[in-house]
């Protein structure tokens, strides 16, 4: 009796967007490209209802779509390394109270021999 063929799971390829940029994995990409697809409708259409020149509302949209992914990506990714600083900080100081808890080194241990003398 022949064994029943095994289901080969469906490999999901990564989005990469010309090409180039991972989108599902990288950090900030995705809310940038969302915030800057929104901001080129915004100001293309807005440019468009004062000025009703469809080329240079075109051009406006273009522009505000690098210019509004460009700032959230930069805004995103200066959050994202001040976090993972913070998480670092935080890290090594656990590491350190794991370390030096209950010897002589323990900086708590010291401020409680200082306070009772």
């Amino acid at each position: 009796m022949a064994a029943a063929p095994e289901p080969h799971e469906t490999e999901k390829k990564p989005f990469k967007l010309l090409g180039i940029l991972d989108v599902e994995n990288t950090p900030c990409a995705r809310e940038s490209i969302l915030y800057g697809s929104l901001g080129s409708i915004v100001t293309g259409l807005g440019h468009f209802l004062v000025t009703s020149r469809i080329r240079r509302s075109c051009d406006v949209g273009v522009g505000g779509f690098i210019l509004v992914t460009l700032g959230c990506w930069f805004h995103c990714r200066y959050n994202f390394a001040k976090q993972r600083i913070q998480e670092r900080i935080a890290r090594e100081g656990i590491k350190n109270k794991i370390l030096y808890e209950s010897t002589h080194l323990d900086p708590e241990r010291k401020m409680k021999t200082n306070n009772s003398s």
